[in-house]
């Protein structure tokens, strides 16, 4: 078992100022870009070539069921679609997926 002055804390380590640190906390800012699946469609070729503006593509899911949220097509959470203050599409987050740790790393 560790010592528990040797476990370092996360908060502890980003107060720390050494040089090694500086370049550790920097991943902090590397953008991600986060996808939020809706569901899916399986169409034949023949279908997406009558696709038309209009048309309507139905999926696999309905309007209330629980949306996935993946990065590098990893699920992190799940979460349900919620309208914002500016009238814009969000997700308010419901679970954290037990991968979420390996996807970011």
């Amino acid at each position: 078992m560790a010592n528990p002055e040797e476990i370092q804390q996360p908060d502890a380590d980003r107060r720390e100022t050494t040089t090694a640190n500086k370049y550790r906390r920097s991943i902090f800012n590397v953008p991600v870009t986060v996808t939020v699946s809706i569901g899916q469609a399986r169409l034949s070729v023949s279908e997406i070539l009558e696709l038309r503006p209009e048309s309507v593509v139905p999926l696999t899911s309905r309007i209330d069921d629980p949306v996935n949220i993946t990065i590098e097509n990893k699920l992190i959470a799940r979460g349900e679609l919620v309208e914002t203050e500016d009238g814009s599409l969000g997700v308010k987050i419901t679970e954290i997926s037990e991968q979420a740790g390996d996807a970011i790393a």
